[in-house]
């Protein structure tokens, strides 16, 4: 879309891309709530049942950088319309799968249409917004991606009291439908361009970044089940992939990830710190369930109540940390949420062990808004100077950076905990050692959120002008 930088942001336009961001956030959650339901019905180990939600993030994360650059080269409406006729092809074929083969399948090819769904309507939204609303925007995006986390599990049970797991899959196909409606029938279509030259679209690149990526997330995941590989082995595997990545990419005539926008020290510190956040958020949704349940003895259905504070905090602080970002300018805030997110884990770490769940809440509220306020002041930061031919590439290097977060805090922080603990068996520890791992455990997090606290205070990030254009490549 071609918005001139000063004209009114059309509603629709905004819906439309934040109908796309709940799309792929309810098929990230919707499906963990039907993950006994599955093992049941498919006569499947809940370890392969995982598989269903696994799919998903892997191919996702897999395929979220190459699915930005295809948006630039293609445009970006073209491609978020074939995303929404992947995702929603996919969602069918999960609605309809015979086996469980066939469902993660489904998923995988889901996971894809996902990865453009998250990927493209930030570039579209710095396009259509004016640069003075671009923090709103980004807020309204963080807040419906936290909607659908917080909705997923909520729909998907009572979709299983209703009927069975497969109408989960025809509501997202229905999701799908409405979206893809909407961004056909509102989405502007792109300006004519020349047609895509082979070696524009960076194949090999492409091919190495994917195989990092992967051989990472089966890494963090434990492995896959039924491969034959070590998960031990994945890790010097991945990190050999992505240096073999770096080569390609400073060889390559146009590079899916041209090294000048990692060397860039704003912009790539932008990225360590989106990781970096990433890991500390996760630590509440990996270590959170075992203190509630093993230490405060909550039930299963009220660790799942005191969980969903975090998503429901988040869906209604996201819009206002996008208008605080507009006002305030996003570095400020950028600190503001740093040092909100410190006092926040040092609280988490405290807290819960005086006052049991109440503390717990209390922390949670204080800490949730603390990851909004960064993630909209970061991607605004990033996306506001960034050309039009690399808004796709930004977009998907952030959502990229943000996985890796993810599955990085899942598989450390849940080791941390672990180790702290003495045991594996959590199941049979006191309920005073679990609380001393807990603690321990959220202390080295706010060490990490203080680090990239102290990055944040290096960089210029947020400083230079909204309009400034950014180097192509």
């Amino acid at each position: 879309m071609s918005t001139p930088e000063n004209a009114h942001t059309p509603l629709s336009v905004l819906s439309t891309l934040t109908a796309a961001t709940l799309t792929a956030s309810l098929g990230i959650s919707i499906a963990s709530v039907l993950l006994p339901t599955l093992a049941r019905d498919f006569t499947a180990s809940m370890s392969d049942a995982q598989w269903i939600v696994l799919a998903y993030l892997m191919s996702m994360t897999i395929a979220i950088v190459s699915a930005g650059r295809l948006g630039d080269l293609f445009g970006h409406r073209r491609m978020l319309i074939a995303g929404l006729l992947l995702f929603l092809a996919a969602s069918v074929l999960c609605a309809l799968a015979p086996s469980l083969t066939v469902l993660l399948l489904g998923r995988t090819a889901q996971g894809l249409g996902g990865a453009i769904l998250i990927a493209l309507p930030m570039s579209l939204a710095r396009d259509a917004v004016p640069a003075e609303r671009l923090g709103s925007a980004m807020g309204l995006l963080g807040t419906t991606s936290a909607l659908g986390t917080a909705l997923g599990p909520s729909l998907g049970g009572l979709l299983l009291t209703w009927g069975d797991w497969r109408m989960a899959f025809w509501l997202l196909a229905g999701v799908a439908a409405v979206t893809l409606a909407l961004a056909i029938g509102v989405i502007a279509r792109d300006p004519k361009r020349a047609p895509v030259a082979l070696g524009e679209l960076d194949l090999p690149g492409s091919l190495v970044l994917m195989l990092a990526l992967a051989a990472y997330a089966l890494a963090t995941s434990g492995g896959a089940q039924g491969l034959s590989v070590s998960p031990t082995l994945l890790i010097p595997a991945a990190i050999a992939a992505f240096a073999l990545f770096v080569i390609v990419e400073t060889r390559a005539r146009a590079p899916l990830v041209p090294m000048a926008l990692l060397h860039d020290r704003a912009t790539g510190l932008g990225f360590a710190m989106n990781l970096a956040i990433g890991t500390v958020m996760m630590s509440t949704l990996v270590v959170g369930p075992f203190f509630l349940a093993f230490s405060l003895g909550l039930s299963e259905a009220q660790v799942g109540l005191v969980l969903a504070v975090g998503p429901a905090v988040a869906a209604a602080a996201g819009i206002p940390a996008g208008r605080l970002t507009d006002r305030l300018g996003a570095r400020r805030v950028m600190i503001l949420g740093l040092v909100q997110t410190i006092l926040g884990l040092l609280a988490l770490a405290i807290l819960p062990r005086v006052f049991g769940v109440y503390g717990y809440i209390a922390a949670l509220i204080a800490l949730t808004p603390a990851f909004q306020m960064f993630l909209a002041a970061n991607n605004t930061a990033v996306m506001s100077g960034a050309s039009m031919a690399q808004r796709g590439r930004l977009s998907g290097l952030l959502g990229l950076s943000r996985n890796l977060g993810l599955m990085t805090g899942a598989s450390a922080m849940s080791s941390l905990f672990v180790a702290v603990l003495g045991t594996g068996d959590v199941t049979h520890a006191p309920a005073q050692q679990i609380a001393h791992a807990f603690s321990m455990t959220f202390g080295c997090a706010a060490l990490l959120a203080l680090f990239t606290l102290a990055l944040a205070s290096l960089s210029h990030l947020g400083e230079r002008p909204a309009a400034a254009p950014r180097q192509t490549h």
